[in-house]
């Protein structure tokens, strides 16, 4: 697809400045309080002009699972989410652990050419946890891997956490750890306490997040690399990652949507679409997540997109698969929760979902919008509603935990590269599988 040359008319940026941005070749070539253009122009009055949202955590399945999603389907996702860079877990038949994996992730992207697509490699083989994977081979490949995770799954070995840490330090690559000790939460379907007791499901205690970020944590001090943490849920694991930040200590977090708004209360019903890993907390451990969202403790949001065909999720609970989609809702939920109540501003909601992630990805396009920059932008409506409904996503699978909800901000559209390939809600030159 060929750039879109445009001059976008009296758009608000994240500071509340009134400008015009010109586009030329995939280029934010002016930015001025008033351009003249012989261009195509489009109406920017009440509507913010944001850089493209960028995820640190996204479930693409493919390849090997591609009934739940393909790179293809989760990039038209993410384009209608306002996402122009989403990074590819590592968990996919074959597990991207290989330089050819990991490339072939990274060509499937180029080939949607909706959004970068910067694969994520395995930290293990298999993610067996027992042997490093080709990290150097992956991050010298033509996919050029910076950030490695076992995510599904913990590297709870810490001598071989600890020697991924300190392998990475040579091309500053980042070891994403999903922190969840399997002893402590064998067997377990949701968070360990009064409701899981009377639901009688196995608890999945705070512990057994918390016990593995506070060791990482120290690992990857000691070794003086640098550690992320995904998906924080409790309270406690917010004031151990706020002690290490205090000290001076190299670790980034992320939350996610739904561990901001859902409460494990919605377990009651026993409906698997609130299955999730990890599981939903405690209303004070939400608030924990909003408060250290805003203050910077959490540096970012990341979606944990976990898209399941429907039959992993129309099942008994403990049958169910983990898991929630979330690339299409997460502006909108973080707008609703944390912007629209006065816990953030604009400019705190630009850090943490585009400028600080693609600061911990080393995704250089991506996060600003300065002249000489790529045009990776999107275009939102701050105030208008709308109601999630799963028949109109793009994603393959519906598990949407926010069906029928409500939210506050919408993003109306999407330039990638310059390209406009949202507009006005609706996908351009929609490609089909």
């Amino acid at each position: 697809m060929s750039s879109s040359d445009i001059v976008l008319k009296e758009v608000r940026l994240a500071d509340s400045e009134v400008v015009d941005v010109e586009i030329r070749g995939g280029i934010i070539s002016a930015i001025s309080t008033k351009i003249t253009s012989d261009l195509p122009t489009l109406d920017g009055r009440g509507v913010l002009l944001l850089p493209g949202l960028v995820d640190l955590h996204t479930h693409l399945r493919e390849p090997g699972k591609e009934s739940s999603e393909t790179v293809l389907s989760g990039s038209q996702a993410a384009v209608k989410g306002g996402y122009t860079a989403v990074s590819a877990m590592a968990n996919t038949t074959p597990v991207a652990d290989t330089a050819g994996v990991v490339e072939q992730v990274a060509r499937l992207g180029a080939k949607a050419g909706l959004c970068d697509v910067f694969p994520i490699g395995a930290v293990t083989v298999g993610l067996l946890g027992e042997q490093l994977a080709e990290l150097s081979a992956m991050a010298d490949s033509a996919a050029g891997v910076r950030i490695f995770s076992d995510d599904g799954r913990c590297v709870s070995d810490p001598l071989l956490m600890r020697r991924a840490l300190e392998y990475v330090k040579s091309f500053n690559g980042v070891i994403a750890q999903h922190a969840q000790d399997p002893i402590l939460t064998a067997g377990a379907q949701m968070n360990e306490g009064a409701v899981s007791s009377r639901l009688g499901l196995q608890g999945w205690p705070a512990i057994a997040e918390e016990s593995i970020i506070a060791r990482d944590i120290l690992l990857a001090n000691y070794v003086q690399s640098r550690l992320h943490i995904c998906h924080l849920t409790t309270k406690g694991g917010v004031e151990i990652v706020r002690w290490a930040k205090s000290q001076g200590m190299a670790v980034t977090a992320e939350v996610t949507p739904h561990h901001l708004l859902l409460t494990e209360d919605l377990a009651e019903g026993y409906d698997p679409i609130y299955k999730v890993n990890p599981p939903l907390r405690t209303q004070e451990d939400v608030e924990a997540l909003r408060e250290g969202l805003a203050d910077g403790t959490i540096d970012i949001v990341a979606t944990d997109h976990a898209p399941h065909p429907a039959e992993d999720k129309d099942c008994e609970w403990n049958s169910a698969a983990f898991g929630m989609t979330g690339l299409e809702t997460a502006f909108s939920v973080v707008n609703t929760v944390m912007v629209q109540s006065g816990k953030m501003d604009w400019e705190t909601l630009v850090e943490r979902m585009s400028a600080k992630p693609a600061e911990i990805g080393g995704y250089k396009d991506h996060g600003r919008i300065a002249v000489g920059s790529l045009a990776n932008l999107i275009l939102v409506d701050p105030t208008k509603q709308w109601k999630v409904d799963r028949s109109k996503m793009l994603s393959r699978s519906y598990n949407t935990p926010f069906h029928d909800l409500t939210f506050t901000g919408e993003v109306l559209h999407t330039f990638y590269r310059g390209v406009h390939v949202m507009r006005d809600g609706q996908l351009t030159g929609l490609k089909h599988e």
